[in-house]
């Protein structure tokens, strides 16, 4: 184990690695490209909050329609090749939303966008994946700290051509063809072969350490309530996510009256921040345990962003935006982490079924933020972000301690 993990990567693996790095920035890229524009988008339409929620949850609903085929994509064609393939396809459905004439044109360009990004998630996970697998070692979390640093760079790209007057047709076809060149620049660098690698516990016979069946009942319900909870967990994180990305240029536009561009910030801070935490989440993990973490991230989440919501200005409200990523930074990748080791549980189902149904976050919180909207005001519906910083506090029990404590 030690030389495994002391040994230098090979330089396919190290080109490998970079290459997934660049899978990770353009998904991230793309989609913060458009996020900017939804205000002129709902403007130009001319929809209510409750119609633009709807419209933009077509998004979540395509990735959910979607999400489980895109096993069956990966095994048929290689987890590259399909997330290059519909890294195509996702910019052309944010091309088609951006220049949508109608609601129902909208929502559809948005749920074409949503399934390939669906497939993009997974197929660009799975290559990671093997990729660590070469290193011996956990690099995961860096490719999702990369995919932060993309977010950031569409949104400033959006926010840059808003502030230059770009309309939305240049800048998005701009976007759209810079981040697939990439991609398919990425795809030669990746590994080769077949999918499919012996696992360490198909070598060391582990499938045969079932637990006994007089034990099996019990741990099989305390493994589905644990199951449950981290659902939970990731879904509290999409929420938030969400929030920023459906919501917080709206907010800042229309009820703070922000310029176009200085909207743009809350977002763009969001996923700074959340970029942040991700990057020194693995050192307070190892220090603090995943409990702690995720307890002190959902506090600061929850009071952040509610004292902006207390106290609007558009400085403080961008600060609560960030307080909000930062705290939700480790929240997805800890769920997946104890998901994926849980006991009683075919290797893989665990993690599939939270990267699934956290999706329901993402699907749920637009029409119901834009439905608090209309009937009150959006600052009442974003309180879903405090709200959700409390769930984790609630839940947060079943993640792992310090190492040490029980």
């Amino acid at each position: 184990m030690t030389v495994d993990v002391l040994r230098r990567p090979a330089l396919a693996d190290r080109r490998a690695r970079v290459a997934v790095a660049v899978l990770f920035f353009t998904n991230g890229a793309l989609f913060a490209n458009l996020l900017p524009r939804y205000p002129q988008i709902k403007a130009d339409l001319g929809i209510g909050n409750a119609a633009y929620g709807l419209a933009v949850a077509a998004f979540p609903a395509g990735a959910i329609t979607a999400g489980l085929a895109a096993g069956i994509l990966v095994r048929r064609f290689g987890s590259a090749r399909v997330a290059v393939g519909v890294t195509l396809l996702t910019g052309v459905g944010i091309l088609a939303a951006g220049l949508a004439d109608s609601v129902v044109v909208f929502a559809g360009a948005l749920f074409l966008a949503g399934a390939m990004d669906a497939f993009t998630d997974v197929a660009q996970n799975a290559h990671g994946l093997r990729v660590q697998r070469r290193y011996g070692r956990s690099i995961i979390n860096s490719f999702h700290a990369i995919w932060s640093i993309g977010a950031v760079t569409g949104g400033s790209m959006a926010a840059a051509a808003i502030a230059l007057g770009v309309s939305r047709g240049p800048h998005l076809l701009f976007s759209a063809v810079v981040f697939a060149v990439a991609a398919c620049v990425a795809l030669r660098h990746c590994l080769p072969g077949p999918e499919t690698e012996a696992e360490p516990a198909a070598e060391t016979g582990a499938e045969d350490s079932a637990p006994s069946p007089v034990r099996a009942p019990a741990a099989g319900l305390r493994t589905g309530w644990v199951l449950a909870a981290l659902v939970l967990i990731a879904t509290a994180g999409t929420l938030v996510e969400d929030a920023g990305m459906s919501w917080a240029t709206l907010y800042l536009s229309d009820s703070l009256h922000a310029t176009a561009a200085l909207a743009a910030s809350g977002y763009v801070a969001l996923v700074g921040a959340q970029f942040v935490g991700r990057i020194v989440g693995d050192r307070l993990v190892d220090r603090f345990g995943q409990r702690a973490v995720a307890r002190s991230g959902a506090l600061i989440a929850a009071v952040g962003m509610g004292l902006a919501l207390a106290v609007p200005t558009v400085p403080g409200t961008v600060l609560g935006f960030a307080a909000a990523g930062f705290g939700v930074a480790t929240l997805v990748p800890a769920a997946m982490h104890e998901a994926d080791e849980l006991p009683g549980l075919k290797p893989g189902s665990g993690l599939t079924l939270v990267s699934w149904l956290m999706r329901l976050g993402f699907l749920l919180s637009p029409p119901v933020v834009g439905l608090v909207a209309d009937a009150t005001s959006l600052r009442v519906g974003l309180l879903v972000v405090p709200l959700a910083g409390l769930l984790v506090l609630l839940c947060a029990g079943v993640l792992r301690p310090r190492r040490g404590r029980t």
